[in-house]
């Protein structure tokens, strides 16, 4: 039966079995014995399924429906689409680096923080570990198949994902899937030597492959955009309608974020003169970039910097939410040894069954070449009001499909975490004005990612070009704007999402305040847009039209 709910619990089933894994770290543990199954035929096999229940939810009649059922259809057909355009990109022929957006070295991280409560779980924790060989396996197979079609990986993230399994299997006793506790001695000891005999084996086979049969194949550092692959061009529009909801073109997107950098220059010099009595824009950035004072000295302080930021926060959160998380996020260290492709801090969302907490992941590697400034609005749009408040408020909501409480739509999730940027100044919560430039130059960051994301994929732009680029209008050191292209090469279109979905808040915000005048209240505004959980944007525009009329 093709109700709203029907269809969404269909498409989460759809998308559990496409990654077992995210099942179980969001605490359903039917999945626990199985990885992701990358190979091309699961791959069609997933989409069939998708495209019918895009077609079937697109066939539902929602015209005297209720809100959360038209919310519900608007959620089923979008993320569908999503998941068919996804599998139309073939991602996992060319996606090879060594960090998280990567299917190998991101399952190797997100295995590392399966939570097990007792010696079953263990024992399906090592079932997964047994079938590592296979899915290593089937990834090699995609990057062959991805040379016969002329889709393949760019030589300095394959090199990347070789240096990446080097230093992994370089320290075997540090591997983090021997972190979790299989609350069994004997699990425990098979465990090392599964490890030990069958996982480290398969990823030297599987680096090997990288090596001798991938990197030879691979696209130079002046071809890393999808439009330098057959039928890229379209890949890229579809990926980025996937990622922003809206039909907006590459060039539109181009251009916008040509726009926002000239504009943020402006809020860059009042700043820069306020801190320093310097209001030349390029010397202000300079400085930020090359001041040794305006970096850690350690990962220790960088931790300190940012649990300190979010406690903040919490405290002042209750003056601009009525509703708020019950359980509150962890901050941690990135574990074993990161890339240099490794963001900057990540987030990633609690297990529903409470077996996992919400955790803000901080990369200490290098820390004394990571800006001190920025780490206050990088805590914001993790934690509070960012990412945690906003998916653990729509976990929290029982009442809704599964689907509408898990779904990441990044528009949403990254357009919210850009608002709260912005939202943690109007809180108060920075600390003094270096504190705001790192806000201003996270905004820098957002409008050039628009710039170079599309100039990579529509544009035929080089790595190099793309890094120049970075670093001519943001403060990235040199190992930062780095590991940002190479994200932007590894998951095209993602990038887009944050700037557009927050231009999008803010401008439904501007239009409610504008409609109810004295009688607008932020709390209540915050409160409708976050308590539906994840929406594309322009359902997110109806939903407050009604809800705040």
């Amino acid at each position: 039966m093709s109700t709203p709910t029907h269809l969404a619990d269909e498409l989460l089933a759809v998308l559990f079995d496409a990654d077992p894994v995210s099942a179980t770290l969001y605490g359903f543990r039917d999945r626990d014995d199985r990885l992701p199954d990358i190979s091309a035929e699961a791959e069609l096999a997933l989409r069939e399924r998708a495209e019918d229940i895009r077609v079937r939810a697109m066939a539902v009649d929602t015209t005297h429906a209720a809100l959360d059922d038209r919310l519900t259809i608007a959620v089923v057909v979008q993320q569908a689409q999503a998941v068919v355009d996804q599998f139309d990109a073939y991602a996992p022929e060319y996606t090879v680096v060594g960090n998280l957006f990567a299917p190998v070295a991101g399952l190797l991280f997100r295995l590392g923080q399966v939570p097990v409560a007792d010696p079953r779980q263990g024992a399906d924790f090592l079932r997964r570990l047994r079938t590592i060989p296979e899915f290593t396996r089937a990834a090699a197979q995609r990057h062959r198949d991805g040379v016969a079609a002329g889709r393949v990986p760019v030589r300095p993230l394959v090199d990347n994902a070789i240096e990446h399994l080097d230093g992994y299997l370089g320290e075997p006793d540090s591997d983090p899937l021997l972190t979790p506790d299989l609350h069994d001695p004997e699990l425990a000891e098979e465990r090392r030597r599964v490890v030990a005999e069958v996982v480290h084996p398969a990823l030297r086979e599987y680096r090997d492959v990288l090596a001798t049969e991938i990197a030879p194949h691979a696209r130079s550092a002046d071809q890393p955009g999808l439009c330098w692959l057959p039928g890229g061009r379209e890949i890229y529009q579809r990926l980025t309608r996937a990622h922003t909801t809206t039909d907006r073109t590459p060039e539109e997107l181009h251009e916008t974020g040509r726009a926002r950098l000239a504009e943020l220059r402006g809020e860059i010099a009042e700043l820069g003169g306020r801190v320093w009595g310097e209001r030349n824009p390029d010397a202000v950035l300079r400085r930020l970039q090359t001041d040794p004072a305006l970096f850690w000295r350690d990962g220790e302080e960088l931790l300190a910097s940012a649990r300190k930021a979010i406690a903040r926060a919490e405290t002042a959160a209750p003056q601009w939410f009525g509703r708020l998380p019950s359980q509150p996020c962890e901050v941690r260290e990135v574990p074993g040894t990161p890339s240099d492709s490794t963001p900057i801090g990540f987030y990633l969302p609690p297990a529903l069954d409470g077996s996992r907490p919400g955790v803000y992941f901080a990369n200490t590697s290098r820390a004394e070449q990571r800006p001190r400034y920025a780490s206050e609005v990088i805590a914001f749009h993790e934690v509070t009001p960012g990412h945690h408040l906003q998916i653990s408020l729509a976990q929290e909501r029982t009442d809704l499909p599964m689907l509408r409480r898990l779904v990441n739509i990044n528009a949403y999730t990254e357009g919210w975490g850009l608002y709260a940027e912005r939202l943690a100044d109007e809180m108060g919560l920075y600390s003094d004005d270096l504190a705001r430039l790192g806000m201003v130059v996270q905004d820098l960051l957002r409008a050039a990612r628009l710039v170079v994301d599309t100039g990579l994929h529509a544009f035929g732009w080089s790595r190099q070009r793309a890094l120049a680029d970075m670093q001519a209008n943001t403060t990235l050191s040199e190992l930062e704007a780095a590991s940002e292209v190479d994200r932007y090469i590894i998951y095209p279109g993602q990038a887009l999402s944050y700037l557009v979905g927050r231009l999008e808040i803010q401008r439904i915000r501007a239009a409610a305040e504008q409609r109810l005048g004295a009688g607008f209240d932020i709390r209540r505004f915050h409160d409708v847009l976050l308590r539906h959980g994840a929406l594309p944007l322009s359902a997110l525009d109806v939903l407050v039209a009604e809800e705040l009329s």
